[in-house]
């Protein structure tokens, strides 16, 4: 028996029908949480994609998914995303009752303090810095680790009333970066659920900022899929959420997710009203009240989200406009999709010599991003570049750009 652990834990062999129940009965987690796909068939409890009821029900599903994501279990990581859970999310949020508070812990808990609640936040802090520098796809499993065997002890933990709000709070942040890593990685069922589980931490943490910030990055994902309906309703629910503690930049940032969504519907004069009044938004904001995590968007920023929306309504000269005054120079995935959403531009302009220079300086920019948002940004400029015609500009690119990792990884995007 000691043999077959010490096999299973090296990775040479895996856990048979005999002793992989044993195993799960032992340790009190289900066959899927230890990535035990042979065992696991569908888990229903880990793909459900409903908003939880209560903070126990949340700090339950989430801790199986951080497991279950830990442990390679590929029908959730494979997953895609519910349409019908986006305007559940919005709805259930809208309408909650005042924050809940979990029941108290047996006395063998671990004791938390505020101390603990920074420890988080700092560590999380770092893992938004690498994801910001080298995408989602770097660091994201050690992300869902350090939440798995650090942070899900805590939750279920001994603490005041003001400490469990502000880990609640810290927590959902946490979980937020992680359903944007996900997202960034294209494991989009996955990020949907972190997601959803970072709104009812917010709700419990009494922070009705981030959940509407996190209504605002499941818009984002739901644009990017798609569904623009979905996306330009959660973007209005967070903007009515927090309307009574809301920030300038906040709205503005609000306000761009709607426009991003209008866009995709080809509603050209609603998508401009949406852009002017997060152009207002913004220009109202005192940066000493903003929550820290908000700071990023900036003029820099709304520039990126009006070159979105100027491309997506075939506004290409306006796209250009926007996007040559899109980049920060500190945030390099962000700087990337502003390169990207310019050469895509310049593309459907007819100007494909300007076009093909710009993708070029966003492949060496972009040459440390592990991200498959990015590849997707390069499969759209390349079918934009094939319907510009062939050319000797478009041919010295195709050969240059060979080169380059995240280039070679569009072929299989364009051909489905």
């Amino acid at each position: 028996m000691k043999r077959r652990i010490a096999s299973w834990e090296n990775g040479h062999s895996i856990p048979d029908e005999f002793y992989g129940p044993l195993l799960c009965e032992a340790l009190g987690v289900s066959a899927a949480e230890l990535g035990l796909n042979h065992l696991a068939g569908q888990d229903a409890r880990l793909l459900d994609a409903h908003y939880p009821p209560t903070p126990e029900d949340a700090f339950r599903a989430v801790g199986m998914l951080w497991r279950a994501d830990l442990n390679g279990y590929e029908p959730l990581i494979l997953s895609e995303a519910q349409q019908p859970t986006w305007n559940e999310a919005s709805l259930r949020w809208l309408v909650a009752p005042e924050p809940s508070f979990p029941s108290r812990p047996g006395s063998d808990s671990v004791q938390v303090g505020l101390a603990d609640v920074a420890m988080v936040k700092s560590t999380a802090d770092v893992f938004a810095q690498l994801d910001d520098r080298f995408g989602g796809e770097h660091a994201r499993q050690a992300v869902v680790q350090y939440l798995s065997r650090d942070v899900a002890p805590l939750l279920t933990g001994t603490y005041t009333e003001g400490v469990g709000r502000a880990l609640f709070s810290t927590v959902a942040e946490a979980t937020l970066l992680a359903g944007w890593m996900s997202y960034d990685a294209c494991h989009h069922g996955l990020a949907q659920r972190y997601l959803l589980q970072a709104l009812r931490l917010a709700q419990d943490g009494d922070d009705r900022r981030l959940a509407g910030s996190i209504l605002s990055a499941m818009s984002h994902q739901a644009t990017f899929l798609g569904n623009f309906t979905e996306a330009a309703t959660l973007a209005r629910a967070a903007r009515m959420g927090i309307s009574r503690v809301a920030t300038p930049t906040l709205m503005a940032q609000f306000h761009a997710m709607e426009a991003r969504a209008l866009a995709r519907m080809g509603d050209t004069r609603a998508c401009e009203l949406a852009l002017a009044e997060a152009t207002k938004a913004l220009e109202s904001r005192n940066s000493g009240e903003e929550p820290e995590w908000i700071t990023y968007f900036d003029e820099a920023e709304l520039a990126a989200e009006a070159a979105h929306c100027f491309r997506d309504v075939n506004r290409a000269r306006q796209a250009v406009s926007h996007a040559q005054n899109a980049m920060s120079g500190s945030h390099v995935r962000s700087d990337f999709f502003a390169t990207m959403v310019l050469a895509d531009a310049h593309a459907r302009a007819g100007e494909v010599e300007e076009a093909c220079q710009v993708a070029l300086g966003a492949l060496d920019l972009g040459e440390q991003l592990k991200s498959s948002r990015c590849v997707s940004y390069l499969a759209e400029f390349r079918r934009s570049l094939a319907a510009a015609g062939d050319s000797a500009a478009a041919r010295d690119f195709h050969e240059q750009a060979a080169e380059h990792r995240l280039w070679a990884a569009t072929a299989s995007q364009v051909a489905q």
